[in-house]
């Protein structure tokens, strides 16, 4: 496979859960996301470069594929887990469903924060800048959630680092699986 063509660019998405709760420290929620990108991934709509799920928010660089936009793929992702998350919170009976309820004419429940982050990397500067970005996340003060960026089990930077990709989600940036 070639390497990244910056003519269509890769970017850099993020996206923060409602009012930065930490839903996402259960892993059953991270694997919402995990199976939502493996499914954008399979049928064509995305390639994945680098992700890192945090306890409140997400971090990925992936690249819309031709004949797919943008703002469709953001929506269906965004949607699908957010009622994947309620029908979770549902079905084990989780108190936290009522910290999610809110009084909006189109929907009964809110996971995401409407204001989501994309951003076109248009350099392999900027954009090995944010892959550093994303796998050194999990280790900031503030989350202590792995010794090396390696050792986080949510996050590509064990397959940039080993070549091995837990998940199958992630094409590395040079174009090799």
């Amino acid at each position: 496979m070639p390497k990244i063509n910056f003519d269509y660019h890769p970017q850099f998405f993020t996206a923060t859960i409602l009012e930065w709760k930490p839903l996402l420290a259960d892993d059953s929620y991270k694997d919402i996301i995990i199976k939502s990108l493996k499914f954008l991934k399979e049928e064509g709509s995305v390639v994945i470069y680098a992700f890192v799920i945090m306890p409140n928010h997400i971090h990925l660089i992936w690249q819309i594929q031709d004949g797919h936009k943008q703002d469709n793929i953001q929506m269906r992702f965004l949607k699908f887990t957010a009622q994947q998350m309620k029908f979770r919170l549902i079905d084990t009976i989780d108190f936290r469903l009522n910290q999610f309820k809110v009084n909006a004419k189109d929907r009964d429940y809110q996971f995401w924060e409407r204001n989501s982050l994309s951003i076109d990397l248009w350099t392999e500067e900027v954009f090995m800048q944010k892959l550093d970005y994303i796998h050194n996340n999990p280790l900031q003060e503030k989350w202590r959630l792995a010794e090396f960026p390696k050792d986080y089990k949510y996050s590509s930077a064990k397959f940039y680092e080993s070549g091995y990709d837990e998940f199958g989600l992630v094409m590395h940036f040079d174009g090799q699986d």
